[in-house]
């Protein structure tokens, strides 16, 4: 976790250091609604206008939540934290109209229960290309619709149920998943 922490702080710091030299329109956060309907995941992204047609992003997803718990036969779990950084073109113009995105996200992950009780855990990292729309509601309030994949390299354990430990596969596999299937808010600075 000392990892985690200082990745953190390293974040913040980025983040306050740019919010400090901000100029109107260039600044812009939001957060994903339907993140939050996967079992309560909480989630912001941050972006910083860098040209007319470009915007560099960074985001971080956390879900701590196990549901059930105590109850072998229906406890179920999606917790994770996950971290990313891209970049977006916008065609016409910034914060608004269609966009292009590309990504590196980096997740830990622990999942299961929900479909059966097989319950896997591990680390994530690849890359995702993502498009969407964004509809300014106000000078500064838009909505934002996308969905993207993800592809990379996955380390992985695989449990028989969430509570017994016993361990019925492990190792690496390349993945593709959905990704960032959103209807965010975003309030821009």
């Amino acid at each position: 976790m000392g990892t985690d922490l200082r990745r953190t702080l390293i974040c913040g710091v980025v983040l306050l250091s740019v919010s400090l030299s901000l100029k109107a329109q260039k600044f812009s956060l939001s957060t994903d609604i339907l993140d939050y309907a996967c079992l309560g995941t909480l989630n912001v992204d941050v972006s910083y206008a860098v040209a007319r047609h470009w915007s560099l992003t960074a985001g971080a997803r956390y879900n701590p939540f196990t549901f059930r718990k105590g109850d072998v036969l229906k406890q179920f779990q999606m917790r994770q934290q996950s971290y990313a950084v891209g970049a977006r073109f916008w065609p016409w113009h910034i914060w608004s109209g269609w966009w292009f995105a590309g990504k590196l996200r980096w997740q830990e992950y622990n999942q299961g229960g929900i479909i059966s009780r097989r319950t896997s855990e591990g680390d994530r990292f690849g890359a995702g290309l993502y498009a969407g729309y964004t509809h300014m509601l106000a000078p500064h309030l838009n909505i934002e619709f996308g969905l993207g994949l993800w592809a990379g390299a996955d380390k992985y354990k695989t449990y028989s149920c969430q509570t017994c430990g016993l361990t019925i596969e492990q190792g690496r596999r390349a993945f593709v998943l959905p990704d960032d299937i959103m209807i965010s808010i975003a309030y821009v600075f």
